[in-house]
């Protein structure tokens, strides 16, 4: 009786030890199949780019393979979708950009923006109101009385595009009245600043390097949080009492319900390799320098800013019923 005792406490201790030895395992084997990041830009883009630049060493890192799949269409929506209708295990992230919120608080997406959660941010090129190198306008507070006073003409691209919403949620935040004129592009907007055909404009540092070091366009406030590395006698609007972030800004992010053992294990791996100077190199090519990279805490506040402060410039515009 007890060799059949023995052998029974035996085989319970021996199963116990194999399910629990089984249960560390799948813990600790993550990941165990290849990532997915799924991106909605074309090929060759900047968001397409900068996804594939980050997984050159985050393949290393994270030791499994990584690949960008492509769903386009829709402001982001398809992508969205796509994501939504996988497992929320960690193997399937998205890369995203303003252009998903926005989509997300117009209610034209397949998710909200409690469904994400950031893991890190790649890039960050905070959005600078500026004004030309020989404006009456010497600050930010010096262009907010004027707007108090008159309406300013505000260039930008498209009505609805991050522009837009920027130059808007400035009004709201400072009082300055808002002329939004649109255009096809940066580099028209930027032509008719320097020409006198509106007096303000929002631009990224990596656009305008040039003609802010030769003088013919002045930064006055940033719409970020920090200061930019490139601009550091710039102000930020927040220092200045004006609750103002946007940015061309782009990062990945993973569905709600993704463990956070997972979500840790992402972060880390990806920061090694968004640090590595590798990706780097591309980010200094690019214009902009390490402060870009941000891990999962500052990369999530700034995503629900963002969307935040859009979703109440929209409504208020009537873009979301």
């Amino acid at each position: 009786m007890r060799s059949i005792t023995a052998y029974a406490l035996t085989s319970t201790l021996v199963g116990a030890t194999l399910v629990f030895g089984s249960s560390t395992a799948t813990a600790e084997d993550f990941p165990s199949q290849p990532i997915e990041v799924v991106t909605h830009a074309s090929a060759g883009g900047g968001t397409d780019t900068t996804a594939r630049m980050a997984l050159i060493r985050a393949r290393r890192e994270l030791k499994t393979d990584a690949f960008v799949a492509t769903k386009k269409g829709g402001g982001g929506s398809v992508a969205m979708s796509y994501v939504k209708d996988k497992p929320a295990d960690g193997h399937t992230l998205m890369a995203i950009t303003p252009t998903h919120l926005f989509t997300m608080a117009r209610g034209k997406a397949p998710i909200g923006i409690d469904d994400i959660v950031g893991v890190v941010r790649t890039t960050d090129d905070p959005i600078v109101v500026m004004v030309r190198g020989d404006s009456e306008y010497k600050t930010i507070e010096d262009l907010i009385a004027a707007g108090e006073e008159r309406p300013l003409k505000w260039g930008g691209t498209q009505v609805g595009g991050v522009d837009h919403i920027a130059a808007m949620a400035f009004g709201k935040a400072t009082g300055a009245e808002i002329a939004y004129v649109p255009f096809d592009g940066g580099g028209e907007f930027l032509t008719a600043l320097l020409g006198g055909d509106i007096e303000v404009a929002g631009f990224n540092v990596t656009e305008t390097k040039d003609q802010i070091d030769a003088g013919d366009v002045r930064p006055l406030a940033a719409m970020s949080e920090t200061p930019i590395a490139a601009l550091p006698d710039t102000p930020t609007l927040p220092s200045k009492g004006h609750d103002v972030i946007f940015s061309t800004v782009r990062g990945i992010v993973a569905m709600k319900g993704t463990p956070e053992d997972r979500i840790a294990a992402l972060e880390a791996g990806f920061l090694k390799a968004l640090n590595h100077k590798t990706f780097q190199t591309y980010l200094t090519g690019s214009g902009l320098d390490s402060s870009s990279v941000a891990g999962q805490e500052a990369w999530d506040r700034q995503i629900r800013a963002m969307y935040s402060s859009a979703e109440s410039t929209m409504r208020e515009l009537g873009l979301i019923q």
